[in-house]
């Protein structure tokens, strides 16, 4: 996505990621999923945070059926990418080295990691290297 995203409230990223989920959900399923239950309150939380959303651009309604379906009009790994660069940004000073030892370094890597990663580099430098 080639426009700089903006940044996306914990709230707001609930709603995202059960609309990534689902692919399209109205208020009433997105409140019951966040929450759990669905009251009104809870209802007109999530249809303020549905709006924040539609203004950045980041969801859309369907406003030709009703109740309104609502579907993401950002995909998960742009907003990962986004949000990775603003902490890179932040905490090294741009650089990816320290950011990406830190997290093998806590969270480490299984196998499985490890050969995608491989998989990711070989395709960076143009092919496989087997």
């Amino acid at each position: 996505m080639s426009r700089k995203l903006q940044d996306v409230a914990n709230a707001e990223l609930s709603v995202l990621q059960v609309l990534w989920e689902l692919k399209t959900a109205t208020v009433r399923e997105l409140t019951e999923r966040i929450y759990q239950n669905c009251t009104a309150a809870l209802n007109a939380t999530v249809q303020k945070l549905l709006e924040r959303l539609e203004a950045k651009k980041y969801v859309k309604r369907n406003r030709k059926t009703w109740p309104h379906q609502f579907t993401a009009c950002v995909e998960r790994e742009a907003l990962i990418g986004q949000q990775l660069q603003t902490l890179t940004d932040q905490l090294c000073q741009g650089e990816i080295q320290p950011l990406l030892s830190c997290l093998v370094k806590t969270y480490g890597l299984t196998d499985a990691d490890r050969q995608s990663l491989r998989g990711l580099l070989d395709e960076l430098d143009g092919g496989d290297t087997k």
